[in-house]
């Protein structure tokens, strides 16, 4: 393991625990999730370039997008030379695909009144090979503090691990802690942070249960392995997301991971759960698309605005499950009927119908936060709007209804 970084910055572990204990994240951002686009799904390391960063920031504003709410055009892994680092030190964005800079690109997406994001690695190396911020964390927070950068996604691979040394690409035994690589990124962009606000995404993976001690890390943390553009990771993420659902909360929120919608790998119905679900769990909305070819069907899905109010809602209280009396209970891995969170001004609620076309009903009664009486209710979908003591809605296989539910008289 190599730790003559850690050693540096800190002197010893202890006093890294230490730090740790008195350093938190306060940096005024991520009140709520974030909203954008990251190239990774797109088009892989072919992505990481201004040709994709500027197309898709124009298209946030001719599709009307920006003025929903998404900000952040982030470049994923791969922006860098490969061969390494300049003479003293620093990274090197690939000329080929950065023939301006950094800079340049990220004033002209500020000029569109959009932000600008960047992806680094904790370890060595990046996931994909290139140079990881390793023992360079201030030298590299400075970099995007020059840059105007505005988001920082920080994966998790080639770091110390118990098995392996730093030379394992993924680790599920970090050594001592993802804490300690997490923490210095954290503190560097802490320091520039009279320069340049940068809000910081730890792509960790849930390694080491993040979502318990995140929120004095990041503004936001994955929670689970990537979504890997299919149905099964929707599933496997969106159940997962229902009993952390209690450590998101403003300045910092569980990440279910980009959304695949657009990609030709969902059904409508699925494409409907997966924003619907994500919205509702108060997950960052971060779009993986081609945004100049997305489908009209997807457009609308993610272009819902109550759906995105109810992500967006002051609050940021997650959505979770709930079991109405006779319903069957939750199991574990597959995404349940019933969720209900609460929302500044009323409670949002979740209808699903995995695996199959399906009657969806529920008394409000039984949700939390609501309770017996008559109430007033919107699905965002649809556009229905009713008001009473129950809802029933017909659903396709693997879709969707969600709701904003508001008082009426009692």
């Amino acid at each position: 393991m190599k730790t003559s970084h850690l050693i540096l910055a800190y002197g010893t572990a202890d006093l890294v625990s230490a730090a740790a204990l008195t350093r938190r994240l306060d940096n005024g951002l991520g009140l709520t999730p974030s909203m954008g686009w990251s190239g990774w799904n797109v088009a892989q390391c072919n992505s990481a370039s201004e040709k994709y960063a500027l197309e898709t920031a124009n298209a946030f504003v001719s599709l009307g997008l920006k003025d929903l709410g998404y900000q952040y055009i982030n470049i994923d892994d791969c922006w860098t030379v490969k061969s390494g680092r300049d003479a003293n030190g620093n990274l090197v964005p690939d000329p080929n695909k950065w023939p301006r800079g950094i800079k340049a690109v990220a004033d002209e997406i500020h000029g569109l009144g959009l932000k600008f994001g960047l992806y680094g690695c904790a370890g060595k190396l990046t996931c994909a090979g290139y140079p990881g911020s390793e023992g360079h964390e201030q030298q590299d927070a400075r970099s995007l503090a020059s840059w105007d950068v505005d988001f920082w996604k920080y994966d998790n691979c080639y770091t110390p691990c118990k098995t392996g040394g730093d030379d394992v690409q993924v680790c599920s035994s970090p050594d001592p802690s993802t804490k300690v690589w997490y923490g210095a990124m954290r503190d560097a962009l802490l320091d520039v942070k009279t320069t340049h606000d940068i809000l910081f995404n730890m792509c960790s993976w849930g390694v080491e249960q993040v979502w318990q001690w995140g929120k004095t890390y990041g503004n936001s943390w994955r929670i689970d392995n990537d979504n890997w553009q299919d149905w099964a990771s929707v599933q496997r993420i969106g159940s997962k997301a229902a009993g952390i659902s209690q450590y998101s909360a403003p300045g910092g929120f569980n990440d279910l991971d980009m959304l695949i919608v657009g990609n030709g790998v969902l059904t409508e119905p699925q494409e409907r759960l997966h924003f619907g679900l994500w919205a509702i769990a108060k997950s960052p909305l971060i779009l993986g698309t081609d945004m100049t070819k997305i489908p009209s069907s997807t457009l609308a899905i993610v272009s819902n605005k109550g759906i995105i109010d109810i992500n967006q809602d002051s609050l940021g209280v997650a959505a979770t499950t709930f079991q109405p009396p006779g319903a069957p209970a939750p199991v574990s891995g597959q995404i349940y009927t019933y969720w209900a969170g609460p929302l500044s001004d009323g409670v949002a609620v979740g209808l699903t119908s995995v695996g199959s076309a399906k009657t969806v009903s529920v008394n409000f009664a039984d949700v939390p936060g609501l309770g017996k009486g008559s109430w007033t209710w919107k699905e965002m979908y649809s556009g229905k709007t009713g008001t009473g003591e129950s809802v029933s809605f017909d659903l396709a296989e693997d879709d969707m209804a969600v709701l904003k539910v508001t008082s009426a008289s009692k």
